[in-house]
């Protein structure tokens, strides 16, 4: 780890808002709080609040990662996508479907939306390529309020409004049905790969919250460990042995957040400063994102710090 001497030499730097880029070791004293700050490592998770998505909404498809997201649809039923640097979101051009209530994956660069719902459940699909988004061929089975993970070449989309239990594969040109989950389900969330996926919470009629929790090999679903807090239209990200669950329906709404670790899930301290349901995100352990919802409809946006991230500290005596 760098040293303080070797950063700024003996004096401590004084500054009237904290560095945007501070080095880890850096300490600097903020004249306009009069504390002493530093920069280093967290003990636990924590969401800090970012700048908002420019078009706020819920139901919205996610992708990418914390320093390269992308978001697009949602409700009100829009088309409107966005890219998120790190730092703001900038405004790209809109999906050729309107929707809401769909789902997405990849990346900023290489990004897929599918399902949704238009008036109607929607199997439609569109693959972006960093520019504009050009359609493909739709889902097998219409649907929304389901989970999507993988990338844009090797997709995984399952459970949703309606049929809850239907497991499709995407490979770049067209959807294959596989084997279905062992919960039916709508409005959960996911996180992994085409080959290592992860699905979670969620709902069953007439209203049921669901801790259900099932890993996919890439042929079959497996039930495992559940989730702690029984919830619906929550946010998940990152990969099947480090997913993030975030947010959503208990009811009422939580912030509440769970990391799993390939066996089991842990509540974390750290929790959404916006309590709501009905977000996306993106990213992965321990740099997630999470972006939109409701309510009220929002366009709030946090980066998630998991444990072991570089974190601004305030110095104290002790």
């Amino acid at each position: 780890m760098a040293e303080y001497i070797n950063i700024r030499g003996q004096n401590i730097e004084v500054v009237a808002s904290d560095p945007a880029n501070p080095t880890q070791g850096q300490i600097w004293y903020n004249s306009t709080s009069n504390t002493l700050k530093g920069l280093g490592v967290s003990t636990a998770g924590a969401w800090a609040t970012g700048n908002p998505l420019n078009t706020a909404r819920q139901e919205l498809g996610g992708a990418g990662t914390q320093t390269a997201a992308l978001a697009f649809g949602g409700n009100p039923n829009t088309g409107v996508t966005e890219e998120y640097d790190g730092n703001s979101w900038t405004n790209s051009n809109n999906l050729n479907t309107a929707r809401g209530r769909l789902t997405g994956c990849g990346t900023q660069t290489a990004g897929l939306a599918f399902g949704g719902e238009t008036g109607v459940p929607s199997g439609a699909t569109e693959e972006y390529g960093g520019v504009s988004w050009v359609t493909s061929n739709p889902l097998n089975s219409a649907r929304y309020g389901l989970g999507g993970i993988g990338i844009q070449t090797a997709a995984l989309a399952f459970g949703g409004l309606s049929p809850e239990l239907v497991t499709e594969e995407y490979g770049g040109v067209s959807w294959v049905n596989s084997n279905n989950l062992n919960t039916a389900r709508n409005r959960l969330g996911g996180a992994g790969t085409q080959t290592a996926g992860l699905a979670f919470g969620g709902g069953t009629p007439p209203g049921a919250n669901l801790t259900a929790t099932e890993e996919y090999n890439g042929a079959t679903w497996t039930s495992v460990n559940s989730m702690n807090t029984a919830r619906r239209l929550l946010g998940g990200a990152g990969i099947q042995t480090a997913a993030l669950a975030f947010g959503g329906d208990i009811p009422p709404s939580t912030g509440a957040t769970e990391e799993y670790d390939g066996t089991s899930w842990a509540t974390s301290p750290g929790s959404l400063n916006t309590v709501r349901q009905q977000l996306a995100g993106a990213g992965t352990q321990p740099t997630a994102l999470a972006f939109g919802g409701t309510p009220p409809v929002t366009g709030a946006t946090e980066e998630w710090l998991g444990a072991g991230s570089p974190t601004t500290v305030t110095i104290t005596a002790s």
